[in-house]
């Protein structure tokens, strides 16, 4: 056992776990939205999926259908969801006219950030909430500061 690593190979010290209404359309959507590759899947009851894992980009996503009985819950069943995923991309413009493409709506668009992020959000159809960004400039915490009151002022 001294030659297991701790965190596994493909995965980072952080990974996003979510439930969704319906994960294998969520995982298909995922693949066509954010150029996900499929890693695992793991059957449940009634045709559930119990256990997945995605990958987008470098890092890991985990995900199951709505078990409630298992305590697992959805967006839809709780109204919305209090968290969002961001993916920093290359090119933010395409990926986000390619989630939008495949289904997701636009809850934020396209806008050049105060912190040096063009950024905007889409909802998936299955509740979850995806920022998407393109770092195009470093911007200093005493700068970022400014504009930050700048754009809420």
């Amino acid at each position: 056992m001294a030659n297991v690593k701790p965190v596994p190979d493909g995965y980072h010290t952080l990974t996003p776990y979510i439930v969704v209404d319906g994960a294998a359309d969520a995982i298909a959507f995922y693949q066509k939205a954010f150029g996900a590759e499929e890693i695992y899947r793991m059957p449940g009851p009634g045709g559930k999926v119990m256990h997945a894992e995605i990958q987008i980009g470098d890092s890991r996503l985990m995900l199951s259908d709505a078990i409630p009985e298992m305590g697992g819950r959805s967006p839809k069943s709780l109204g919305g969801s209090p968290a969002s995923i961001l993916i920093y991309v290359r090119d933010v413009d395409a990926a986000f006219a390619r989630a939008v493409g495949a289904g997701a709506t636009v809850d934020m668009p396209l806008m050049d950030m105060f912190w040096g992020d063009r950024y905007g959000k889409v909802k998936d159809p299955f509740g979850h909430l995806w920022q998407l960004a393109t770092h195009v400039e470093d911007v200093s915490p005493e700068e970022m500061g400014k504009r930050a009151a700048a754009a809420m002022g």
